[in-house]
């Protein structure tokens, strides 16, 4: 089971264009049904209805670091919703410490923003200009006691957030390099067309994701796949292709 980045994925801009209130939060994160497909050469292969990229399991993680491009957005009249991050948790687990970045469409326009969310604290929006083509560097890190520093910087426009917590209910059981479809209350959203998303530099617990074993995620939903993950190139970059709505 895969707990989902947000239990309402609409941003103050996109609600801003909507001209409604927020949904009301959920009590839990929403979570995604997954389907082990086989093991090969060290990979796992798996589907979600909401994730698509690599996670890992079976260890205690207490770090996770990854690069990407922010994708550009093809938006047409529909309502569609996109994350990219990187975390630890929420891959068989409730609590779920990420930061990443977003593109969300409403009335044909794309809506670029960041975050983090440090579940069951709702998620937080930065303030910080987001564009297409903007180089992304993640990082969640966990120390002794619970004691988080999620990283968020954005090299192109010159800005990085840095956020410091403490959840000592934290089970560290998961960490992963992500491209989402939100959850809002009532389930999965519609994924926003990213085209593709390149993620590299991809680490945990300071060596490559590659090194774990990790599960290589599809999403789909039932019969549809809605976007595809790429294999590993050198341990550590992979991409993520949009295919559906």
């Amino acid at each position: 089971m895969r707990a989902s980045r947000r239990t309402t994925a609409l941003s103050a801009a996109v609600l801003a264009v909507l001209g409604t209130a927020a949904p009301a939060l959920a009590a839990t994160p929403g979570v995604a049904n997954r389907t082990v497909l086989g093991h090969h050469s060290h990979i796992w292969n798996s589907t979600s209805s909401n994730w698509a990229g690599y996670a890992t399991t079976g260890g205690t993680f207490t770090s996770v670091k990854a690069s990407w491009v922010q994708p550009a957005a093809s938006c047409t009249s529909s309502t569609t919703y996109s994350s990219f991050w990187v975390g630890i948790d929420g891959d068989g687990s409730n609590s779920v410490e990420q930061t990443g970045s977003e593109v969300d469409c409403s009335g044909g326009s794309p809506q670029y923003y960041s975050w983090y969310e440090m579940y069951p604290a709702y998620p937080v929006n930065f303030s910080n200009t987001v564009r297409a083509g903007d180089h992304f560097t993640a990082s969640v890190t966990e120390a002794s006691g619970g004691k988080f520093t999620l990283t968020l910087s954005d090299t192109t426009q010159g800005w990085t957030r840095t956020v410091s917590k403490t959840y000592s209910g934290a089970a560290l059981a998961s960490a992963e390099v992500i491209a989402e479809a939100p959850s809002s209350s009532t389930g999965v959203l519609p994924l926003t067309n990213f085209g593709t998303v390149n993620f590299t530099s991809a680490t945990v617990n300071g060596q490559n994701i590659g090194n774990f074993s990790p599960d290589q995620i599809n999403m789909a939903s039932g019969s549809t796949t809605k976007a595809t993950t790429s294999a590993l190139s050198g341990g550590n970059a992979f991409s993520v292709t949009w295919k559906h709505k």
